[in-house]
């Protein structure tokens, strides 16, 4: 039998104990979340909406189907910056006329939707989301450019954006911009390179030089509408390729635009619309992640709430059981999965991982990983036990491997498991974090320890007292800057992640990413690098 028998209490004091730490940190996290919604403030909106226009999210959930949902990505970034929390942009995947596609949304309560060095960051993941899973994008366009203070951030990298925004039109992912507002100077070029371009009478402004840039440069005396207004560009320059009455009319056009793509995916269909949901209630994942991080928690727990029926097909059981690895499928899309079990990664679970990760490459099967890692395991016995090569044939697999990936780190992500383990530098399609996620180059208390060892062997090097008094200030200044860099709410602010989840919500947010991810064929890769046997 391969379905998950559970062995959760869920009267336990334990579990009592996780779910109310959990339920704290997820309280913390939608105070956060509240703030990105807020976007410049209430001040901001209400003059906004006194313009007579919609607030942003209002625009998105207009255009989108109405059975549908709007999975929003790096809601956090620039958190704990002088920047305003989501960086005055909003982005996402949902669907349209029956296609998925990616949204993004300036938010003009903020700044006049301006772009900071970290809106810049957001639209760039956002580029890569839509170009590596083949979507359809979609820009509801408000901003008044660049955040002039930090233009030396901003000027040559947001290049990129034309680039991407042309070289996914080259492969047949139409952008389409529906302008609400501004959209000058260098931002101008964004719906002058989309596919399609919807102006609203009155209200939209695309120029390259506003009248006083164009007065002080030419002398020439001129208003808005004769230089960017939606009419001009709509009968005059060709620019707009259709012009709204109103922002109601133009998400209509944009809506109607979309349901003529004639798009359709590419990649398979799920294994079956008749799936059946896990055997226990993903409620119970609050209680079963342990309060205290260091305390390890059964993956399979996890999974038994989150994989179809509950049905889980162990691999290599009784090897390797630090990590489990298996076959499952979630809402139809079959999978395979690497979990960490008790942190830390052994040869065993290495070799073990690459082999695994090679058969799902056979067999063109995306692959999540879920980690709560320590990383791999240290010590004379296993140095000489070759623990670094069969640490780096796993990072090798990863690496090579061609199948997506989607990963999230339910727990600690420490040392090189975060790269065994398929962290964001390894480009997984998509990386979630739960809010009890930790991510560092090792434990506050190790590099703390660390530290304080090498400074004691540099002063006896150096036949000088070793001040144990400073040596302890400076191990807990350490240690709570390693506590403050590692928690998930830092990650996600630069962007580390593609957003902090409910544990809750992982099953439906999984099925999503499948199914985008289906939008291509899936090839495993044919090759691999060279492995040090």
């Amino acid at each position: 039998m391969t379905i998950i028998k559970t062995k959760v209490d869920v009267n336990s004091q334990d579990y009592v104990d996780n779910r109310a730490s959990l339920l704290e940190k997820l309280d913390i996290i939608s105070s956060q979340m509240q703030l990105a919604i807020a976007g410049g403030g209430e001040k901001y909106i209400q003059r906004h909406k006194n313009r007579g226009k919609l607030p942003v999210r209002e625009r998105i959930e207009l255009l989108l189907d109405r059975s549908s949902g709007f999975l929003e990505l790096s809601p956090l970034a620039a958190w704990g910056t002088n920047f305003t929390v989501g960086a005055s942009l909003v982005t996402g995947i949902g669907t349209i006329c029956g296609t998925e596609c990616l949204i993004f949304a300036n938010d003009p309560t903020v700044k006049g939707g301006s772009t900071n060095p970290y809106t810049l960051k957001k639209l760039a993941r956002a580029a890569d989301i839509a170009t590596e899973n083949s979507l359809p994008t979609v820009s509801l366009i408000e901003s008044g450019g660049a955040d002039l203070p930090t233009q030396a951030e901003l000027f040559i990298p947001g290049g990129r954006m034309f680039k991407d925004l042309t070289q996914r039109s080259s492969k047949g992912l139409p952008t389409i911009s529906l302008v609400f507002g501004n959209s000058t100077a260098g931002g101008a070029y964004i719906p002058g390179m989309s596919d399609y371009i919807v102006m609203i009478k009155n209200r939209s402004k695309v120029f390259l030089g506003g009248p006083p840039l164009v007065k002080m440069a030419t002398g020439e005396e001129s208003t808005d509408e004769e230089l960017g207004g939606a009419e001009m560009h709509s009968k005059v320059s060709g620019l707009s390729d259709f012009l709204a009455e109103d922002e109601y009319d133009a998400i209509r056009i944009g809506r109607q635009i979309v349901s003529r793509l004639n798009y359709s995916k590419k990649g398979i269909s799920r294994r079956t619309n008749n799936f059946k949901t896990p055997l226990y209630d993903i409620d119970d994942i609050l209680g079963i992640v342990t309060k205290d991080p260091k305390l390890p928690f059964d993956p399979r727990e996890i999974l038994a709430r989150i994989v179809d029926a509950s049905d889980f097909d162990e691999f290599k059981p009784e090897y390797g059981t630090s990590l489990v690895t298996g076959w499952a499928e979630i809402c139809g899309y079959p999978i395979g999965i690497l979990a960490n079990h008790r942190g830390v990664l052994f040869n065993q679970e290495a070799q073990k991982a690459t082999q695994f990760i090679q058969l799902a490459n056979q067999i063109n099967i995306p692959l999540i990983f879920f980690q709560n890692t320590t990383g791999y395991i240290v010590g004379k016995d296993y140095e000489q036990s070759g623990i670094i090569k069969d640490g780096a044939k796993m990072i090798n697999a990863v690496s090579n491997s061609r199948v997506p990936h989607i990963t999230i780190v339910m727990g600690a992500s420490y040392g090189a498991g975060n790269y065994g383990m398929c962290g964001r530098a390894y480009n997984p399609r998509f990386l979630f974090s739960w809010p009890n996620a930790k991510s560092a180059v090792m434990g506050k208390a190790q590099l703390a320890g660390v530290m304080a060892i090498v400074a004691k062997q540099s002063a006896h090097d150096r036949g000088i007292p070793f001040d144990e008094e400073a040596n302890e200030v400076m191990r807990q200044m350490i240690e709570d800057q390693i506590e403050n860099e590692s928690e998930a709410m830092y990650l996600s602010s630069l962007l580390y992640d593609d957003g902090i989840i409910d544990p809750r919500d992982t099953r439906n947010i999984l099925a999503l990413c499948l199914s985008v991810i289906h939008n291509n064929p899936i090839q495993g890769t044919l090759g691999y690098g060279v492995y040090r046997m």
